[in-house]
């Protein structure tokens, strides 16, 4: 009897210690998971995916061989949010509201930067940005 008491009165010593191990393990555990989980989601995502919002340059084409003139191409991926659109803002490739490029008010959606004009071409195909030195830039919508 007196061996399966002290059995009993020895794990009853060592309990807060052996939950406390069990414990700490546990935890890592679930950190290590959360770890993976998180790397794991972030190379899916910058591999295939964009965030919601956001746009990249996937092609861009330049062409130099017409004198004080340079043609660029570009073609962009964007992942816009609902009633946003593929568009421009500071020159830079951005999700912009539909009803801009429905209505052809290239203007709206601030494409030039902040020391240039911005005019829309008479045939609502584009607009130009319009430095202080004189120099204009074009860009057309396909």
């Amino acid at each position: 009897m007196d061996s399966s008491a002290d059995r009993i009165i020895l794990i009853l010593t060592f309990l807060p210690l052996i939950s406390l191990m069990l414990l700490l393990r546990l935890n890592w555990i679930l950190t290590a998971a959360a770890g993976c989980f998180l790397l794991l989601h972030s190379h899916l995502l910058s591999a295939d995916q964009l965030v919601a919002g956001t746009c990249e340059i996937v092609t861009l084409d330049r062409d130099s061989s017409q004198p004080r003139t340079t043609i660029a191409r570009q073609t962009v991926r964007c992942a816009c949010r609902k009633g946003q659109i593929a568009g421009t803002i500071r020159t830079k490739p951005a999700c912009v509201d539909v009803q801009i490029v429905r209505s052809e008010q290239w203007c709206e959606m601030i494409p030039c930067l902040d020391d240039e004009g911005c005019k829309i071409l008479v045939n609502k195909s584009g607009w130009t940005c319009t430095q202080t030195g004189g120099r204009v830039k074009t860009t057309t919508v396909p």
